[in-house]
């Protein structure tokens, strides 16, 4: 009752709909199960205390499937981030590399991550099928958030505009307004037919606003950018294309803000704990004394990777921890 009167009253479904309490709660029975050997001497309360924790703390992703990070809107901010997190110094350090050069890094992080997804996010970034020109990570981070968080919304969208650029009906539920559905497809069809004088493409960007505030009915909030940033855009050329609006929502900042993901763009490469822990690290190389560098770069090298990345999850640190144990092991009875 205390909870209805300050905030009012929310039904049970809705908020465990929202907050997504039983896909956390399922996946953490499912991992449970699966590795219920090893948990056995870790202790179930335990485990649970620290699933839900990294799951707060955003640290759940690293190294699960590409279903599990896609899974909720929470499991696709957070994944943004580690992705940030875990290769910002490439951003830092003023490096280009190409799409496959960073499917290749995601891949690091989720093994399954597919090709598609970073096609898509670098198709905003450089246009067309120009996937070999290199990229800034600030570019591509930015374009990579907006594709991999709106996915689903931009695969619609695109087909929307597509249709739109044909003549066709579009491929969404046209809720009325004040333009009727065959006015609108009329000026879709008139749009096309001054498509074919133009080399740029691009439709009515009053048409696709009106489709675009359709689509949104149909996809959940949590889904598809902010309705009044997209009008916003669309109010500022009376045509558009598909490549244009796509790179003004990735450059958006309040787009950005509301997934919560990154920081703003001018401090996107900013990181003052990770810079302190780099800095540390690499004073201890310089200054030790009598010490082999490259064993010294491959010591610094490890502990960057262990400051740098979040923490793995309970199975990953549990099997670490067993092969750690095996190998020293069998190091000790060879030097004996």
């Amino acid at each position: 009752s205390r909870m209805n009167r300050l905030t009012g009253a929310v039904p049970a479904e809705q908020y465990l709909a929202d907050t997504n309490v039983l896909f956390y709660l399922s996946d953490a029975v499912t991992q449970l199960l699966e590795h219920k050997v090893e948990y056995t001497q870790f202790g179930v309360i335990r485990f649970f205390a620290e699933y839900f924790s990294s799951v707060k703390n955003s640290n759940h992703v690293l190294f699960r499937e590409f279903s599990y990070i896609t899974a909720t809107p929470h499991n696709r901010a957070s994944f943004v981030r580690v992705f940030w997190r875990c290769y910002r110094q490439i951003g830092k350090s003023g490096e280009l590399l190409s799409a496959l050069e960073y499917r290749s890094l995601l891949q690091l992080l989720c093994p399954d991550f597919p090709v598609e997804v970073v096609q898509n996010a670098a198709r905003i970034v450089v246009m067309g099928d120009a996937l070999d020109c290199l990229m800034s990570f600030s570019d591509f981070l930015c374009a990579f958030q907006l594709q991999f968080f709106y996915q689903e919304f931009l695969d619609a969208l695109l087909q929307i505009y597509q249709d739109l650029l044909a003549g066709k009906s579009p491929n969404t539920v046209i809720v009325p307004t004040s333009a009727s559905v065959e006015q609108l497809l009329s000026a879709a069809a008139d749009d096309t037919e001054r498509e074919k004088q133009q080399t740029d493409g691009g439709v009515d960007a009053c048409t696709l606003a009106q489709c675009v505030d359709a689509l949104c009915d149909r996809i959940k909030h949590r889904y598809h950018p902010s309705r009044s940033c997209m009008r916003e855009i669309l109010q500022q050329s009376p045509r558009i294309c598909y490549h244009s609006f796509l790179m003004s929502l990735a450059k958006d900042e309040s787009i950005n803000q509301s997934i919560g993901a990154l920081p703003c763009k001018a401090e996107l490469l900013i990181d003052p704990e990770m810079d302190q822990e780099l800095d540390k690290l690499i004073a201890q190389i310089s200054v030790s004394p009598g010490s082999n560098s490259s064993g010294s770069a491959v010591g610094a090298l490890k502990e960057v990777q262990r400051k740098a990345s979040p923490r793995r999850n309970i199975h990953h640190r549990r099997k670490m921890e067993v092969e750690s144990d095996g190998s020293t092991e069998e190091t000790d009875s060879s030097e004996n």
